[in-house]
């Protein structure tokens, strides 16, 4: 039985990724769904009752725990979404594990685009000016950015639901240091997924990511999905996104 460890992106934890355990877990698969530090429990109770520490809260702060798991098992499979896509590609790129897909990532190395949604949502949430104080996801603010293909009613159902807030250092470590990583290295297959709508990691974004990788030997996949958000793994529609990934993982030759 294969490994797979989900990893949640920011303004989410592991029960975000309560289908898709389900879903591959029927499809045969060993699933591993651990929080962030400081994201353990249910989102209402962490939006009411924030976590003392959770501005300070670093993207190696959550690398290392999942690095960690990923070395006591023999390679797994990773699959996160946005931060959590990005950790996918750093832990490829260190050789932990034996595929990866990365679902709308933040992207490495500081890349940026030239779309307004990105810009306007990246410089609220890292504003240097807010110091360590959390960023507090807001219903308004959840739905104009993260789940705007979505009404205002299902946008508010999904953030009672799943929405929590976070670190603006996670984001600011994204475009730094511990976001970079050499792109020209061999790597396990990789997939990368983009939402045409996502206005935080814009569709050309994840598309630019994937062109940046080199290695002609390394497979590096690249797959879109229409009418999609940044929510795109918990939006109507994700079971043809989880179906997708499941029958990629399948192709990939039985060694990997």
């Amino acid at each position: 039985m294969k490994n797979i460890i989900f990893i949640h992106g920011m303004f989410q934890n592991s029960k975000s990724w309560d289908k898709w355990q389900e879903y591959f877990t029927a499809r045969g698969y060993n699933c591993m769904v651990p929080d962030w530090p400081l994201h353990e429990g249910e989102p209402l109770s962490l939006r009411q009752n924030p976590p003392a520490g959770l501005g300070d809260l670093h993207l190696d702060d959550i690398i290392v725990p999942i690095e960690t798991l990923a070395l006591q098992m023999e390679k797994p499979i990773l699959i996160g979404h946005s931060v959590g896509g990005l950790i996918v590609q750093l832990l490829l790129n260190r050789g932990v594990a034996s595929a990866g897909v990365a679902i709308s990532p933040v992207a490495p190395n500081a890349m940026l685009d030239f779309d307004w949604g990105f810009f306007k949502n990246s410089a609220l949430i890292a504003n240097p000016f807010k110091g360590n104080e959390p960023f507090f996801m807001d219903e308004k603010s959840f739905h104009g950015s993260f789940a705007n293909t979505l009404s205002e009613q299902e946008s508010n159902v999904a953030y009672q639901e799943f929405a929590t807030h976070d670190s603006r250092n996670v984001l600011r470590d994204c475009m730094g240091t511990p976001g970079e990583m050499d792109l020209d290295l061999p790597h396990a297959p990789l997939l990368m997924v983009a939402a045409e709508q996502d206005e935080i990691i814009p569709n050309t974004l994840v598309k630019k990511n994937f062109e940046a990788y080199k290695d002609q030997l390394s497979q590096t996949a690249f797959k879109e999905f229409p009418n999609r958000s940044h929510y795109i793994c918990g939006e109507p529609g994700w079971e043809e996104v989880a179906v997708h990934v499941a029958d990629w993982l399948d192709r990939l030759p039985a060694s990997t």
